[in-house]
C-alpha cells in the first residue's frame, strides 16, 4: 500500500465535507487534515500487519 500524499488527504477532506454538506471553517481545516493523516497512518499499522494463512476470522468479537 502506498502512503497517502498530503494533497490527497486535503482533497479527501474537502470532498467529504462537501458531500456531507458539513461546513468546515478555514481555521479548522489544517487540524482536520492533520488528524486524518494521523488516523490513516495508525490504521496502516493494522491493515498492513501480516497475518499467516492459517488464521481464521472470529465469528464474534468479545473485548
Amino acid at each position: 500500500m502506498t502512503k497517502e500524499k498530503p494533497d490527497a488527504v486535503a482533497d479527501y477532506v474537502d470532498r467529504t465535507a462537501a458531500l456531507m454538506d458539513l461546513p468546515l471553517q478555514p481555521e479548522h481545516r489544517p487540524g482536520v487534515i492533520a488528524n486524518l493523516t494521523r488516523i490513516t497512518e495508525i490504521a496502516r499499522l493494522v491493515t498492513e500487519f501480516p497475518l499467516s494463512e492459517d488464521i481464521e476470522i472470529a465469528p464474534i468479537f468479545k473485548p
